[in-house]
């Protein structure tokens, strides 16, 4: 699964880095070190002979929907089941695209150690950050919708995109058992290409697009989508915080 990720991207690198038309509606963003689902997120896709940077609704919205923010959101789409999939079909077929990221995160359930004699302590999700060892950027592999509101006559297009995973590999495998497509460089041009349907064999994992990819704990601030920024992938700044607060209720 991909449920939450950070990035310092913004359209104007993006858009220089991958000779592409910029059409986010700005130059500059800043940095999200908690992307959640129902953000408006960087999505690249070719279209009119040409690769574009665009925003969209991280939750894919399938063109047939009757009525936006009802249904569950779909913000992964499984590699095994985007060619069958009524939601997804379409998408796989015509409108493929990437989501650039700097990286991950996934959660695994801790219980406290409980005294003895006591009962066993509260479980804790504790966070974990997948990233490249050298900072590069991951480009993963996503699908993309447009609709139109059926209510309203001209209604102005919603865009939104969704992440796809497969079984997790390698490494990450002891993490969690799904990860988000890895879409290795030399596969851009077949995947974003919107004339010809994608091959199967694109979905699947390069060992070599992982094999970078280091895993480490990060701070359980992450947890809410209410904090963002660089603390929350040092391990340390929750307990920082904590003790924080324990100091001010000791003063009053």
């Amino acid at each position: 699964m991909c449920g939450r990720y950070a990035t310092t991207a913004n359209p104007a690198t993006l858009a220089a880095d991958l000779d592409a038309i910029n059409e986010a509606g700005e130059e500059e963003s800043p940095p999200d070190y908690n992307v959640a689902p129902t953000t408006e997120v960087l999505t690249v896709v070719d279209r009119h002979d040409a690769r574009r940077i665009r925003r969209m609704r991280w939750g894919l919205v399938p063109s047939w929907t009757k009525e936006l923010g009802k249904g569950p959101v779909l913000f992964n789409a499984r590699a095994d089941s985007v060619d069958t999939k009524p939601a997804f079909r379409n998408a796989f077929t015509y409108k493929r695209c990437l989501v650039p990221m700097d990286g991950w995160y996934e959660w695994q359930t801790e219980v406290d150690a409980a005294a003895a004699g006591k009962k066993p302590g509260k479980a804790k999700k504790i966070p974990y950050y997948m990233s490249p060892e050298d900072g590069s950027r991951l480009y993963m592999a996503g699908l993309w919708s447009v609709w139109h509101d059926p209510a309203v006559a001209e209604s102005l297009p919603v865009l939104s995109c969704s992440i796809i995973t497969v079984d997790s590999a390698a490494q990450l495998e002891n993490v969690h058992d799904r990860m988000p497509l890895v879409m290795p460089r030399d596969r851009w041009t077949a995947w974003l290409d919107p004339e010809h349907p994608a091959s199967t064999d694109l979905l699947e994992v390069s060992p070599d697009a992982i094999a970078d990819i280091t895993v480490r704990r990060v701070s359980t601030l992450v947890n809410s989508v209410k904090n963002n920024g660089p603390e929350l992938l040092d391990p340390d700044a929750a307990g920082r915080d904590e003790a924080q607060v324990g100091e001010q209720i000791s003063l009053l």
